[in-house]
Formats: C-alpha cells, sequence, structure tokens
C-alpha cells in the first residue's frame, strides 16, 4: 500500500470511529446516563475524571445527581449513592495511609456484596492496579496470583481468611465482609475490616491519583495458574456505549447482578448500573428462588447472569407453585459461556422477548450481540457485530472465508487486549485478535460459534464441531445435558465424536 492509500486508510478509520462515537454518545443520552445537567454537575464530573479516572469517578456521578437513592441492595440492606461515594473516598484514603500508591497491585477476594464495590471504587481513587481473584482459588492459586501480579494488599472476605495465609503481601491484608454468614465459629483472623478502616480515615476526596487505575480480570478458570488480562479505561464509549447500542438498559432502574463481579461480565454490568444510577441488588450467593423473588420485590428491570444461573432460575420457576410478578423485567443479559439454542428458546418461552445474549471475553471484549428477534430468527446465534467492532472470519492462512463457511474468529474494536501480565499475547492479524473460536456468517449477518479452534474433532475427512452436536442432541427433550468428545476409531481416524447425556 503506497503512502497515500495508507493515509486514506487512516483517514477512514478515524472517520468510523467518530461515528462510532457519537452512536454511542446517542445511545447514553437516549438511555438517560447523559443529558441536560446543571452546570456544576458537568464540572464536577469532568473534575472527577481529571482527578480519579473513568473508573474512580463513578459513584461520584451519582452522589451528585441523586444522593439518597439506592446504590446497591444487599444481604445487609440498602445503601445510597452518597454512601457509596464517601465509603469509597474513606477507603482511598486508609489505603492511602497504609501505603498504597499509583500502580500498586491491590487484589479484591470477594463474594458480591457492597464491599466489593467500595473495594474497588477505593483502590481507583488511589490510582491501583486492581487484581479480581477468583472466589474459587485455593491458597496456593491465592498465593502464586498474589505475587505474580506484584500485588501488595489483599482485600478478602472473612470467609477466605484461611486461604489467603499463604500469601504475604508487603502492605498486609484487609478484610471485605466482616463476618462469614456461614461459619458458627468466628475465624480468628485479625486483619483489619474495611468497616473499620472507614471509620477512622477521612471521607473527604482524596487527592488527585498520580497513576490511572486498571482492573486486572483473570482468564482462565479454577484449575492451574490463572492469566491476568490488564484492562485500562480506554478513551472510548465503547465499553458502555457499545453494549447500549444492542440493549435497551435505562438510567434509574434497577438491574440484579448474580454474575461475580470477579468476572469481566460482572465487573462490565456493575459499571454499567451505577454509571446509569440504577439500583444494583446484589446477594453473597445465587440461590435461584431468591434471585426471582427479588425480581418481584424491587421490580428489577434488567438481571445479568452465566447461562447455567439461567438454566436453573427456570428449573426453580417450573416448580415453585406460586409464581413471582416477573412482568418488570425487561432484559435479561446472559454471556459468559454458549447458551445454545435450547436453553435461548426455553427462557423466551417462559420469560418472553427478553433475552440479550452476548459472545465475547476478557480478550476480545464485546463481539457481538444476540437480540429477542436475531434468537427468534435462529437461537443458536449469538447475533450481529456490535457497532465499532470488526469481526473477520479467516482460515489458516489468514484470508477471509467466503459467507457460510467456517473459519477462526478474529475481532477488534476500541480498546483492545494489552496481553497477558505474564507476557504473550492471542494472534493477531491486520489488527484483529483472534477469539480463539471457530465460527461463519449468515445471510443475515449473524454470527454463530461452531466451537474452539483446538477442539475441532475430524471424523473421515470432515470437521465435526463439538458445541454444534452438544446443541442439536440438548434440544432432545429427554437429554438433560450434553457433551460431544473425539475419540480414536480404526474406520473414522482420530476424532470421532460420541456424545454422552
Amino acid at each position: 500500500m503506497d503512502l497515500p492509500a495508507q493515509a486514506l486508510a487512516k483517514v477512514q478509520r478515524l472517520a468510523e470511529r467518530g461515528s462510532s462515537e457519537l452512536h454511542y454518545l446517542h445511545k447514553m443520552i437516549e438511555s438517560g446516563a447523559f443529558g441536560l445537567e446543571p452546570p456544576q454537575n458537568l464540572i464536577g464530573l469532568v473534575a472527577d475524571i481529571r482527578r480519579w479516572g473513568e473508573i474512580g469517578m463513578v459513584p461520584a456521578l451519582n452522589a451528585r445527581r441523586t444522593p439518597t437513592k439506592a446504590a446497591i441492595i444487599d444481604d445487609e440492606g440498602s445503601m445510597t449513592f452518597k454512601e457509596l461515594d464517601d465509603a469509597a473516598n474513606a477507603v482511598a484514603n486508609g489505603l492511602l495511609a497504609m501505603g498504597v500508591r499509583g500502580g500498586d497491585g491491590v487484589a479484591i477476594l470477594a463474594r458480591n456484596h457492597r464491599w466489593f464495590v467500595i473495594a474497588n471504587y477505593g483502590c481507583a481513587r488511589v490510582g491501583a492496579r486492581t487484581i479480581m481473584l477468583n472466589t474459587e482459588f485455593s491458597g496456593p492459586q491465592i498465593r502464586d496470583v498474589s505475587e505474580r501480579e506484584g500485588a501488595k494488599l489483599i482485600i478478602h472476605d472473612d470467609e477466605y481468611s484461611e486461604a489467603v495465609k499463604l500469601a504475604e503481601p508487603p502492605l498486609g491484608k484487609l478484610r471485605a465482609l466482616g463476618t462469614n454468614p456461614d461459619a458458627t465459629e468466628p475465624s480468628g483472623s485479625t486483619d483489619e475490616t474495611l468497616a473499620e478502616l472507614i471509620a477512622r480515615s477521612s471521607s473527604a476526596p482524596p487527592p488527585k491519583v498520580t497513576k490511572r487505575s486498571s482492573v486486572i480480570i483473570l482468564t482462565s478458570g479454577t484449575t492451574g495458574t490463572p492469566k491476568g488480562a490488564t484492562r485500562n479505561a480506554p478513551p472510548s464509549l465503547a465499553p458502555i456505549g457499545g453494549v447500549l447500542s444492542s440493549v435497551p438498559f435505562r438510567a434509574g432502574e434497577v438491574t440484579s447482578l448474580p454474575s461475580p463481579m470477579f468476572h469481566a461480565l460482572g465487573y462490565l454490568h456493575a459499571t454499567i448500573a451505577l454509571t446509569l444510577g440504577s439500583t444494583l441488588v446484589l446477594r453473597r450467593k445465587f440461590k435461584p428462588v431468591t434471585v426471582l423473588e427479588d425480581i418481584a420485590k424491587h421490580h428489577v428491570t434488567a438481571i445479568v447472569v452465566v447461562p447455567v444461573m439461567l438454566s436453573r432460575m427456570l428449573d426453580a420457576l417450573e416448580k415453585m407453585d406460586t409464581k413471582p410478578d416477573l412482568s418488570s423485567l425487561r432484559i435479561v443479559f446472559v454471556s459468559g459461556s454458549q447458551l445454545g439454542a435450547e436453553l435461548a428458546t426455553r427462557a423466551m418461552k417462559d420469560l418472553g422477548p427478553v433475552i440479550y445474549n452476548l459472545y465475547g471475553s476478557t480478550e476480545v471484549a464485546l463481539a457481538t450481540i444476540a437480540k429477542p428477534e436475531d434468537l427468534q430468527k435462529n437461537p443458536a446465534t449469538v447475533g450481529s457485530v456490535v457497532r465499532g467492532t470488526k469481526i473477520k472470519i479467516l482460515d489458516d492462512n489468514g484470508n477471509e472465508v467466503p459467507q457460510g463457511d467456517v473459519g477462526r474468529i478474529f475481532v477488534g474494536n476500541s480498546f483492545p487486549f494489552e496481553g497477558y501480565t505474564g507476557g504473550g499475547n492471542k494472534q493477531i492479524i491486520d489488527g484483529l485478535l483472534s477469539s480463539g473460536d471457530v465460527g461463519y456468517f449468515d445471510h443475515n449477518g449473524l454470527l454463530f460459534v461452531s466451537g474452539r479452534d483446538d477442539e475441532m474433532i475430524v471424523s473421515g475427512g470432515e470437521n465435526v464441531f463439538p458445541a454444534e452436536v452438544e446443541d442439536l442432541i440438548s434440544g432432545h427433550p429427554d437429554v438433560v445435558e450434553a457433551t460431544a468428545l473425539g475419540v480414536e476409531d480404526p474406520d473414522w481416524g482420530l476424532g470421532c465424536g460420541h456424545s454422552s447425556s
């Protein structure tokens, strides 16, 4: 490509990005996130972003607009936006007094409750690298990940007091939730609680950060040593605007969040809800009946779950003698693993046309979102491309495949993955990042994921994708769950698919 052509391509990319940003802004205004504001609110918003960055400013945004509105409802009761803002300030001031500085790592090991949220925003207001630890980690995993990520402090729920003993961060430990509701005896931990830290710290706004905060989300499950993926707040409205471009979240409503906040899905939606000034309903542990009762009790308009949670909620709903009033529910946002055609069909039958399915990952972030009308066309789809995102289906040589052909899925957007904290990255071709999946686009522009690119079964020279086999078998009314595995066969070769249910 000659220089004029390169310059033209760059101008085109900038124009496309500018168009997307205007679209995101329009959607955020439409949702009520932004609107006509008193001048002092706008001045305060700009000052807060300069002082603490895009993450740290969130609690102050609605503490200024609606200070007495409930920001969080959890097992302890409710907490207003003003109370959340003051608590985040106090935690930040307390962390500064303990020696935490901009760029320092602070690990959070906590379930879904107010103390997770308070800890997250307190860390953001000192410019920390906040490391989200999986609540299913073993003691050695907590130690290894904390050391690898350079955590100078660990904030943990009381129930993990024994598990964190192997870790010895330089600045010590704090307890988020100070008691373990499941234990009959106290843990015996002497680590100070966040409540105690808040009580002895000033709730005045902390000083300007010396470094913008970032969030490290761990990408693997509960075995081995998980990889850390750093996400800085991008200079873009894409993380929230991209979701709002496909999903009708509205400001000032109520969001139930059973999905763990230490995962990308839960963290994103906690941020969206609090940015919109919506009330966040959190429960320490996922109980399907409690979630359903919360929808009726708090007039929940949106719920964010992974597929297995949705399945268990539908099972519980089916068994309830007295069905709760779910008429307030407008959005059931699902992600985290493959939804599947059978579950999507069942959910729309039982809950109505309110299912939204996001396809993405910690690395590629947002890729596609399937809206109810997409799932009604074909419940197996993961939807159409999110505005501002580019997706290409490539063969093994990096060439685009024809529509309808299966290939490797590559994704690009305005907040790219910055690599794993321990080094390494996924394959990148022409600025697009490998999702690790294979799939295809249909004639409607809807994406279908056939499976992982390393799980393909070759049977008699034909490619067989486990996810498609599993989805087909799961659709049978007598099958509860199906798994397709490849095994050696003398006639069909390595990878003849067998299914079990």
